[in-house]
């Protein structure tokens, strides 16, 4: 890894830490008054959601600039140049590393051994990426999906604040969600693997070596599984809310719709 890759990580675990403890906690009464009565559990999930929306939007933004105008990457997927590839990719390995410590540091209430597992192999895959520049329009595509975070993280935003699911607003988010994540995480599968099925036997992908290979698509196939479980619960969620099967009736009270609750801030 460069020096200019590893000040990029450095920074980015450090601006993120920032961002958690000290610029949420300041920022969050003045823009969601309800955040100053949440019980003292619940503010580090807040702060956590808030530094995952910031850190999908720069990501996600940069992803498709990178898709869009990087010429060298796009015609060379395998071995294009891969210095903007690299600076997102090490913003990402930085805000993994501030996440893996925040997880460790809240256990009790944050902890989950599969996020702690999905965290290590996305550093893995990713340091073939700052290690030897290798993939970097596959690795780039896969961070795309990040744009999808943003919807679940603001769901969980209105569920905290008491928001009724009825409300406009929630509602609204709830349908944009569903299909972002679609797009960005369901809908682009057969063109990503059309992509990858393009490179297996030529000399490129020869060339990559048996470790990155298996890294590569080993990572991507389990990922797009779960992505698809994901999906499926999301859209039965949507249906719910918008067909009034959440609620027991006229009158009756509201039953919790498992719309994106088994979501949260870690994916990537």
């Amino acid at each position: 890894m460069e020096m200019r890759e590893l000040s990029v990580v450095v920074g980015s675990f450090v601006g993120f830490q920032l961002l958690f403890s000290v610029a949420s906690p300041r920022l969050s009464p003045a823009v969601a008054t309800g955040y100053s009565r949440l019980p003292s559990a619940k503010r580090p999930e807040w702060n956590s959601r808030l530094v995952s929306t910031v850190h999908a939007l720069i990501v996600g933004l940069f992803c498709l600039y990178i898709l869009w105008f990087d010429d060298a990457v796009n015609e060379d997927p395998v071995w294009g140049d891969p210095t903007l590839v690299k600076l997102n990719v090490a913003i990402t390995c930085g805000y993994l590393l501030y996440d893996l410590l925040l997880l460790a540091c809240n256990w009790s209430t944050m902890g989950d051994g599969f996020f702690v597992c999905h965290h290590l192999a996305a550093l893995y895959a990713y340091g073939y990426v700052l290690n030897r520049g290798v993939l970097p329009y596959f690795a780039n595509f896969r961070l795309i999906s990040e744009l999808s975070t943003p919807f679940v993280n603001q769901r969980w935003f209105f569920e905290v604040l008491s928001i009724p699911r009825t409300n406009r607003l929630v509602v609204a988010n709830g349908m944009m969600m569903t299909l972002v994540f679609f797009l960005v995480r369901i809908a682009v599968i057969p063109s990503y693997y059309t992509r990858v099925g393009a490179t297996f036997g030529t000399p490129a992908f020869v060339r990559l070596g048996m470790g990155p290979q298996v890294a590569w698509i080993v990572s991507s196939v389990c990922l797009d599984i779960l992505n698809t479980i994901w999906m499926y619960r999301i859209a039965r969620g949507c249906y719910r809310v918008l067909t009034g099967r959440g609620r027991a009736g006229k009158g009756g009270p509201d039953i919790k719709q498992n719309h994106s609750s088994d979501l949260n801030n870690h994916t990537d």
